[in-house]
C-alpha cells in the first residue's frame, strides 16, 4: 500500500520476542492521520532507520531506555516532512530529524527534532553516515579510542552502518585498518572500496588464526559492536594499554540465555587487569548528542571530498520493516538499512 494522506500505517509490538523476533511479534495497524495541537507539529515519515539497538527495546528487561509496550509503535529514527506546524521553530515543508517510530505520521512538539536542509540531496543520509550511527562511529573512535597514527584498529561489522565509518576514520588518522564481517563479498568491499588493510570472513573456521596474521603486532583499538566468538578472537591480541569502546553486541541480542562453555570473566579481566586494558560503553545521544555539530562539521566535508565513502542498503515500503529488521538481526544487509515509507512531497491536501 502506498502511502495515504488520511491513514496512518502503523506498526506495533505485539509480543516480546523469546530469541529472535518472528513476525507475528509485530502487528500492522491502521489509524487515522492525528492532528497536532498548539505547539505541536504533524510529521510524515519519508525515510524509516532500522537498528541492533531496537531489539533491545522490545524485551522489558531494565536497560537505559524504557521497552517498548505491548500494542504501542515500533521506535525508530526518522526522517520527516512538516505537514502541519503549530510550532513557532518548524513550518509546512520543513525537512527533519526525528524519532517517529514505524509508522506514516507522527505528532511532535519539537523536542529532539533537528531541521535539515529543505533540499539536501540525500535525505536518508540523515539517518547514517550523518545520523545516529555515524556519531556512533565517530565519538566511540575518537573520544575513547583515541586512535595514534601507526596503531592497529580492528572492528567488526565492518561493512555496516558504523563499523564502516569506524574503519575509514581510522585510516584518516593513520591506523592500519583490519575489519571483521560476515561473507567474501563484504571483506572485498572494506578493502577494495573502504581501504581496509585486510578483512576477514568471521564465517571462517579458523578466524582465530587468521586475526592473528592480520594483526602481527596485536590489536591497539578494538571497538566492539558484535561480542561472542570475534571477541574471543580479538581478546589475547589486545596490546598492553589497548582501549575497546563498546556500542552494541549484537551476536547476543536475540540469547535467551549466557553461552555455553568455560566462564569467561576470569580470563576478560585477567587480560583488562595485567594489560591495562580500558574498556567503555556508552550511550551515543545521552553522552555525546552535545557534540552533534563537531561531527557534523568533520564528517561533512570527508563526505563530500570522497575521502569517505557510505553504503546503504534499502527496501520500499513501511510493511517491509519487519523481514528486514529480522534479516538486520541475522547479518543480512549489505550497509545501513533503511526503509523508504513516503515520498519526497505528497499533496496533502487531496485524499489518497
Amino acid at each position: 500500500m502506498n502511502q495515504s494522506t488520511h491513514v496512518n500505517r502503523q506498526i506495533t509490538l505485539a509480543a516480546r520476542p523469546n530469541g529472535a523476533p518472528m513476525p507475528n511479534d509485530f502487528k500492522l495497524l491502521e489509524s487515522p492521520v492525528p492532528t497536532p495541537a498548539n505547539g505541536e507539529m504533524l510529521l510524515r515519515t519519508l525515510y524509516l532507520s532500522l537498528d541492533p539497538y531496537m531489539r533491545g527495546r522490545m524485551s522489558d528487561a531494565k536497560s537505559y531506555a524504557e521497552p517498548v509496550g505491548i500494542g504501542e509503535v515500533m521506535v525508530g529514527g526518522s526522517i520527516c516532512r512538516v505537514e502541519v506546524s503549530n510550532h513557532g521553530d518548524f513550518e509546512q515543508g520543513d525537512l527533519v530529524v526525528a524519532f517517529g517510530g514505524w509508522q506514516d505520521y507522527s505528532v511532535s512538539d519539537g523536542v529532539g527534532v533537528i531541521k535539515l536542509d529543505k533540499t539536501m540531496q540525500n535525505p536518508s543520509y540523515g539517518l547514517g553516515v550523518l545520523g545516529m550511527p555515524g556519531l556512533t562511529a565517530y565519538m566511540g573512535l575518537l573520544d575513547i579510542g583515541e586512535p595514534q597514527v601507526g596503531e592497529t584498529l580492528v572492528v567488526a561489522a565492518a561493512t555496516g552502518a558504523v563499523g564502516s565509518l569506524v574503519g575509514q576514520i581510522a585510516k584518516l588518522k593513520g591506523c592500519r585498518v583490519v575489519g571483521i564481517a560476515g561473507g567474501q563479498e563484504k571483506c572485498d568491499y572494506a578493502v577494495n572500496e573502504l581501504g581496509f588493510d585486510a578483512c576477514i570472513d568471521h564465517r571462517s573456521a579458523n578466524l582465530d588464526e587468521q586475526l592473528a596474521q592480520a594483526c602481527p603486532d596485536g590489536i591497539d583499538i578494538y571497538y566492539e559492536n558484535v561480542g561472542g566468538k570475534v571477541f574471543d578472537a580479538v581478546l589475547p591480541l589486545l596490546n598492553t594499554k589497548a582501549r575497546v569502546p563498546l556500542c552494541g553486541l549484537i551476536s547476543q541480542y536475540n540469547a535467551t540465555e549466557l553461552p555455553v562453555g568455560p566462564d569467561r570473566i576470569g580470563l576478560l579481566m585477567g587480560n583488562m587487569l595485567v594489560k591495562r586494558i580500558k574498556m567503555q560503553g556508552f550511550i551515543v545521544f545521552d553522552d555525546y548528542g552535545h557534540r552533534y555539530k563537531e561531527f557534523q562539521d568533520a564528517m561533512v566535508p570527508w563526505l563530500i571530498s570522497g575521502q569517505i565513502k557510505y553504503k546503504e542498503d534499502k527496501v520500499t515500503g513501511l510493511e517491509q520493516a519487519i523481514t528486514a529488521f529480522i534479516g538486520l538481526l541475522q547479518g543480512k544487509n549489505f550497509g545501513k538499512l533503511i526503509v523508504r515509507v513516503g515520498p519526497e512531497q505528497l499533496d496533502f491536501g487531496a485524499k489518497s
